[in-house]
């Protein structure tokens, strides 16, 4: 037993050491210092956690005030298209992308050495938590994140409102989409002090709602989603005469834009909006 003892030793030693060397070259790694992110939800979080002259490029989408309430302070940087040929061009050492979209890029600036972070949609308050850490660990940005997810808590925290017996609302988009239970938009709500009327009639995620059922459904608010202009069958519901009706007692219209779409913090705009839109429901 003690010569097994004595000859273990030196190997227990070996694989310490190993580890304690493993460990000092994974710090000693230093952050990318060239990132480009092709997604709308990555360009966002990118500009609000990158270090100054990290972040070199940024998708075409997040420069559309229609979908990304930080479409002014993207003009800072390029656009990119999503190409893996125009990407391999900026020599990035790493790429940010979504969990679900362009995946030919993704799978072909993988083969070519360049490594990519894929961050999937927010789903809930959890999931920007969750996304905010996943790309601040990728940027090499882990206190700022960590300052963020603190900042974030902080504001909801003074913002939210009990939702149990508030007001019933239901924010409908072009083609009658619309948002039910598990999405971040039941959180939205709820922290708004809304009940998520297509959630309490059923509906679990995104998808259609008729109008038919809307109007049988009767929330006490619409959230009609931002028009996008031009001419479209899709929007042209949302100016039914039908849903108008429904919308006519409402003290207030607010519209669905930008800051629901994405995982950030800046959701809490959103929240603040229709927490107001919630006390004037109650005080009629």
């Amino acid at each position: 037993m003690r010569g097994s003892v004595g000859r273990s030793r030196p190997i227990s030693l070996f694989a310490a050491l190993a580890l304690c060397l493993a460990g000092a070259a994974a710090q000693a790694t230093p952050p990318p210092a060239r990132v480009a992110s092709i997604n709308l939800c990555t360009d966002q979080l990118a500009m609000m956690l990158a270090a100054p002259g990290q972040l070199i490029s940024v998708s075409m989408l997040v420069r559309d005030t229609r979908l990304s309430p930080l479409a002014q302070n993207a003009r800072a940087y390029p656009v990119n298209h999503g190409q893996a040929e125009e990407l391999f061009l900026m020599a990035p050492d790493l790429v940010l992308a979504g969990r679900y979209g362009a995946q030919a890029t993704v799978d072909m600036l993988r083969r070519l050495g360049i490594a990519v972070v894929q961050v999937a949609p927010a789903r809930s308050f959890d999931d920007i938590r969750a996304n905010i850490r996943t790309v601040g660990t990728a940027l090499g940005r882990k206190a700022e994140a960590e300052a963020m997810i603190a900042r974030f808590d902080a504001d909801l925290a003074a913002l939210a409102r009990d939702p149990a017996t508030g007001p019933r609302a239901a924010v409908y988009a072009a083609g009658g989409y619309t948002s039910g239970r598990g999405t971040l938009i039941q959180d939205i709500l709820s922290a708004a002090g809304l009940r998520n009327a297509t959630a309490e009639a059923g509906r679990k995620g995104g998808g259609r709602v008729p109008l038919e059922l809307l109007v049988t459904i009767a929330p006490d608010l619409v959230i009609r989603a931002q028009r996008y202009g031009g001419a479209s069958r899709a929007e042209n519901m949302l100016d039914h005469p039908a849903l108008a009706a429904l919308m006519a007692d409402q003290p207030v219209h607010p519209r669905s834009d930008g800051t629901y779409i994405c995982g950030t913090p800046l959701v809490l705009r959103a929240v603040a909006e229709l927490a107001d839109a919630a006390r004037a429901l109650e005080a009629r």
